[in-house]
């Protein structure tokens, strides 16, 4: 079949098509057309049928509303005419009350009016009374005037002088009994003062637990065998004597096993010691080189440390604001000592009896307890020529503390005057404290500062880099700049510090005066 003929086929089947659905179109247009007229009218009729209902209703709903407005017209009238019935009423009772009223004031007038003219009479009578009453009484004043001149006469005085006489008579006596009765007050006051005064103490003190031990100038460095004794000695000693000569500890290698002891009188140098030969040990290198840089990072191990503990102790007392430098220092406490006990301790127990002492007597809690932790900050200053009190209280001033605070700290040891009551507790509670049993030890106190005293004086000199006193103060070792002082003038400065130690101090026994000058070339090869 060719192209041709299909395509003419497929024409035809179209044409055919079209008027098929063109003429079936055009019934069903009609036979719709029909249907809708229908719809219509019967819509229309039902329309129609509502408009009629609803007109029918309206009617009655009109009617219905007509008929309750009359009904709520009828029932409004009868309440307003029965309450202007009883305003009548009211009204009626008001004018009857008014008219007896009016007659019985009526009345009351005429009973005034025959009340008036007796009245008269009665002045009349009082006057005539009055009138003798003043002649009576001229008549004593005479016979008093007599009196007096007969007791002038008789007494040799006049009226004035016996009043002033007995008036200072009276005073007299009134003073001696006031005075008597003055005294009796204050001693019972003082009686009663010292009852109180020893009932907050002790109140006090019972209410602050403390440990009572002392802080001891060695320490104990525990290892796993004596093998490493001789690693830390090293040959010929090198060891040793640069960790003494870098910590200013003295270390003691005996015996004893798995034990090596650290002596010296400054609990910080035992600690910086400590943990440098744990860190040695735990490392195993051990020399001279890596012994100086363990010492220098332990150092700032501890000073870190040191301002981590002023933080926590201001954490748990509860104190707040304080300067950085003052929570550093209050941390450095940790690593001081007053008359052998630890000065941190001592602080925080004068802080809490502060506190308690100042909540039994009313005063401010918090302020008081700030003077007692910050009372001895003075004592972790380098200033050997000013009292620790007024060093304290310097720094506080600083920084800005609150003039109480700075005045109990300058006043606790009277080197001020106290202007507040703050200042007197924390003095009170600073003597209860290095009072009580245990706490405190003379000795002790007196050989360090014999120590602190012994570098002191090796420091003042020119040229001295370090110097530690070991050996329980028996020697002293100095370290100079290599560059300053030669080998000459370093017997020289010898000598020199023994005759001032000689010459200012006083101590048991003999002191070995060590110097020693080290020369280091260094260079770096890149």
């Amino acid at each position: 079949m060719s192209i041709g003929i299909v395509i003419a086929i497929a024409v035809a089947t179209f044409a055919i098509g079209f008027i098929i659905a063109k003429a079936m179109s055009k019934g069903n247009l009609e036979q719709l057309k029909k249907e809708n007229e229908d719809k219509l009218a019967e819509a229309k009729k039902k329309a129609e049928e509502i408009i009629n209902e609803a007109e029918a209703q309206a009617d009655i709903l009109k009617k219905n509303k007509i008929l309750e407005a009359k009904e709520k017209f009828l029932q409004l009238k009868g309440e307003h005419d029965q309450k202007v019935r009883e305003r009548n009423n009211q009204l009626n009772e008001a004018e009857n009350r008014i008219k007896q009223k009016d007659q019985t004031l009526k009345k009351k007038l005429a009973e005034l009016a025959d009340k008036e003219g007796k009245a008269d009479s009665v002045i009349q009578s009082y006057n005539d009374k009055l009138a003798h009453l003043e002649n009576k009484k001229a008549e004593l004043e005479a016979l008093h005037k007599e009196q007096v001149t007969k007791l002038e006469k008789i007494a040799g005085m006049s009226a004035e002088e016996a009043k002033a006489q007995m008036v200072e008579a009276l005073k007299e006596e009134a003073r001696t009994d006031a005075k008597q009765y003055v005294k009796d007050i204050l001693d019972e006051a003082k009686v009663e003062a010292g009852k109180q005064a020893k009932k907050v103490v002790i109140e006090s003190i019972q209410r602050v637990a403390t440990e009572q031990t002392i802080d001891n100038v060695v320490s104990v460095f525990h290892i796993e065998n004596d093998e490493v004794k001789g690693r830390i000695i090293g040959r010929e000693g090198r060891n040793i004597r640069a960790l003494e000569a870098a910590t200013g500890v003295e270390i003691i290698i005996d015996d004893t096993p798995e034990a090596i002891v650290l002596s010296a009188f400054d609990p910080m140098r035992r600690e910086i010691a400590r943990l440098a030969l744990h860190r040695l040990v735990a490392d195993g290198r051990i020399h001279p080189a890596r012994i100086e840089e363990v010492v220098k990072k332990t150092e700032k191990q501890i000073e870190e440390e040191i301002q981590e503990i002023g933080e926590k102790t201001c954490l748990d007392l509860g104190i707040h604001g304080l300067h950085p430098e003052i929570v550093r220092l209050v941390g450095k406490m940790r690593y001081r000592s007053s008359y052998g006990q630890n000065l941190l301790q001592h602080s925080r127990e004068v802080s809490n009896l502060c506190a308690t002492m100042a909540a039994e007597l009313g005063l401010n809690v918090k302020m008081a307890k700030r003077a007692g932790l910050l009372h001895d900050i003075g004592k972790v200053m380098e200033d050997p020529e000013t009292p620790h009190a007024l060093l304290g209280m310097q720094m506080a001033e600083k920084h800005k503390e609150h003039p109480i605070v700075c005045n109990a700290i300058g006043a606790h040891h009277d080197e001020i005057e106290m202007t507040s009551p703050i200042a007197v507790i924390t003095q009170v509670c600073d003597a209860i404290s290095g009072a009580r049993p245990g706490a405190r030890r003379e000795v002790f106190e007196s050989y360090i500062q014999r120590l602190k005293d012994l570098e002191r004086i090796a420091l003042s000199f020119d040229g001295v880099q370090k110097c530690y006193a070991i050996q329980a103060g028996r020697e002293l070792r100095v370290i100079v700049e290599a560059e300053r002082v030669t080998d000459e003038q370093a017997d020289t400065l010898s000598f020199d510090i023994s005759s001032k130690i000689q010459t200012e101090m006083t101590y048991p026994g003999q002191i070995k005066i060590t110097v020693i000058r080290e020369k280091r070339a260094i260079a770096y090869a890149k």
